[in-house]
This record gives structure tokens, sequence and C-alpha cells, in this order.
């Protein structure tokens, strides 16, 4: 497993760069998918689950991008999926530029699904275009169903909202109607998930629409 560091990307082009490396990975039949969350939301968790679920469909690959560490990337590895960390010399997300050497450092041209999976907060990787071809955020029910109402960005920029730990409930004072309700009034078209990796409960939905995107991403 490869630990590369990186630091914010010194063009000012960057949503230039994202459109060309979006092209690049079209062009290669490779789906990019941009996993953004707070800190402990399960993104590690939710990966684990779909690498276990999906390997034998699908060549997957795993950018860990973190301040510092390799505690997720090693788990990851440990699956038997291709994986890198990524150290971010204490920015707060990933960018176009350091997409791309993340990529060229994972050597990923063999797979078919790469996720990115960002640094873990609710606002700046909301703002930074990472090329990646969908954007995928959790949204986990111990955090409450107020966070649409407080980091709005993150889900107007989602194409995808995953709502995980649902096996925990009937514990939080979460309403999913509430979320559906406010992220829809955000942003009409999000595809929403509520799953439990744990469980597996919604996985299958989720895994079919992964496997879905692959395919229309490659035609």
């Amino acid at each position: 497993m490869r630990v590369i560091e990186l630091n914010q990307s010194v063009t000012a082009s960057n949503d230039k760069d994202a459109d060309n490396l979006r092209k690049e990975m079209h062009e290669a039949h490779i789906l990019l998918l941009n996993l953004m969350s707070s800190p402990g939301s399960g993104k590690t968790t939710l990966l684990s689950r779909i690498i276990t679920d999906m390997k034998n469909d699908l060549r997957i690959g795993v950018m860990e991008a973190d301040i510092a560490s390799d505690v997720d990337a090693l788990k990851i590895e440990a699956l038997g999926a291709k994986a890198l960390q990524a150290h971010t010399d204490g920015m707060c997300h990933m960018d176009a530029g350091m997409t791309r050497r993340a990529y060229e450092a994972l050597e990923g041209k063999d797979l078919d699904i790469i996720f990115l999976e960002n640094v873990g907060n609710l606002i700046c990787p909301a703002e930074f275009d990472t090329g990646a071809s969908l954007n995928m955020m959790i949204l986990s029910v111990p955090e409450g169903d107020d966070k649409p109402l407080k980091y709005p960005l993150m889900f107007e920029k989602s194409d995808v909202l995953v709502v995980t730990k649902m096996d925990t409930l009937d514990y939080f004072d979460f309403d999913l109607e509430k979320v559906i309700a406010r992220v829809k009034k955000l942003n009409p078209s999000i595809k929403i998930f509520p799953i439990s990796a744990k469980t597996g409960q919604g996985m299958q939905s989720l895994e079919d629409f992964l496997q879905e995107s692959f395919k229309q991403w490659t035609l």
C-alpha cells in the first residue's frame, strides 16, 4: 500500500482540471466517485461492505484522503482492493490536481470503480470539483436530521445521499422523512439510499445503482 503526500494545486483553473480528468476517466472506462461526509459517519465501513459484496463483479480501488495516518487504507487493502493513502498536508479537502496525482500514484488504469474518500468534513470538500463523475455524501443517523439546514452546499453538490447506520434509528432523535424533504428541497434530483452497512439493510439497492452507474458511464 502506497502513501503519498499532497499539497493543494497551485493552478487557479481547478474546474478546467476537473473537466479534463473526468474526460480521461470516461475514456478509460473508470467511474470515479467522490465520497464525502463528516468524521465518524461510516465511510470506511460502507466502502468495506461495498468491496466485500461487489469485488467479484467490479474491480474496485480506493484513494483514502486524510490529514494524517494510514489506518483506513490498510483496512481497505486487507479486503483485497487496491488502496492508496493520500496525506493532504493539513488541507481539509481534495481538488482536481490532488486527485489526479493520487490516481496516478494508485496506478488504477485496470480498475472499474475508484472511490475517493475525501477528507472528513461537511464544508470544504463541497467547494472543490475533484473530477469525479459522481459526488456521493454520507449522513449517519447519529449526526441528526438537521444537517441539510446547517450545511446546504454539501447536499446541493451531491448526486447521491447515503443515510447510514439505519440500524440505530431507534436510539436517536432522527426523522428520515424530514431529511428527505429538506434534501429534496435543496436538490430535487438527488438519489437517496437509507442503509445499514452492518446489517445489509438497503445495500442491494445502493449496489444496483453503482452497477448501473458504471454501465451508463462506460457507454
